[in-house]
């Protein structure tokens, strides 16, 4: 039931917030920041220094606010997927699809969302008990590609990341995605330090995502 709860918050949470940033403090500000914008999705990469640290105190801060869902990103292997969920992450995030990292996420009833750009890519994953397909980079294709995809395996769940924007974010909605992924035009003003700016593009995206979805 955990695996299936956790993949219900994601696509509650609709936008997922890919955070970045060269220290410790300031992935945390930008985790507090795009919170405070009302988004619920957290996707903390493990290129942040003491990546397993933030996850954990994010976990803690938000423990009672259950419509947040923390995940980690940029898992790239099967030690640091577990890694990451000893740490609490609920979700696995990688750039390309790992076997072993399907297998140890399976065995913890963690989603694991690897990133896939081909057909051949998406099969595999899905054979390996994957329920959401991370389309990396998005920028790659664009919206139109999802029908493409869809077309031979319309049981795909697609996620993309890279490339979405608040002007094209309803386009991949209205093709067939579950939620998206945004990252560097959000987190963008947190190297400047201005995480107000990050709360308030947060506040615009989750603003379209209501929009885009009629509630």
């Amino acid at each position: 039931m955990r695996r299936v709860e956790t993949l219900q918050r994601l696509k509650n949470a609709g936008v997922v917030a890919v955070i970045r940033g060269k220290s410790k403090e300031e992935a945390i500000k930008a985790s507090h920041a795009v919170v405070k914008g009302g988004m619920k999705g957290i996707e903390l990469t493990f290129t942040v220094p003491q990546a397993d640290k933030i996850i954990s105190e994010l976990v803690e801060k938000y423990k009672n606010e259950p419509e947040i869902v923390v995940g980690a990103g940029t898992v790239l292997d099967a030690v640091t997927a577990r890694f990451a969920i000893m740490a609490g992450a609920e979700y696995i995030v990688s750039p390309s699809f790992d076997k072993e990292t399907a297998e140890i996420c399976n065995l913890y009833q963690i989603p694991y969302l690897p990133g896939c750009m081909t057909i051949t890519e998406m099969k595999e994953a899905l054979k390996a008990g994957v329920d959401i397909i991370k389309l990396f980079p998005g920028s790659a294709y664009g919206p139109s590609i999802v029908s493409a995809f869809k077309a031979p395996m319309p049981q795909l769940n697609i996620m993309p990341t890279g490339g979405v924007s608040l002007d094209n974010m309803e386009d991949w909605f209205k093709a067939g995605v579950v939620t998206v992924g945004v990252g560097g035009n959000l987190l963008a003003p947190a190297a400047q330090g201005d995480f107000d700016k990050v709360t308030e593009i947060s506040k615009q995206y989750m603003e379209k995502f209501y929009k885009i979805k009629g509630a």
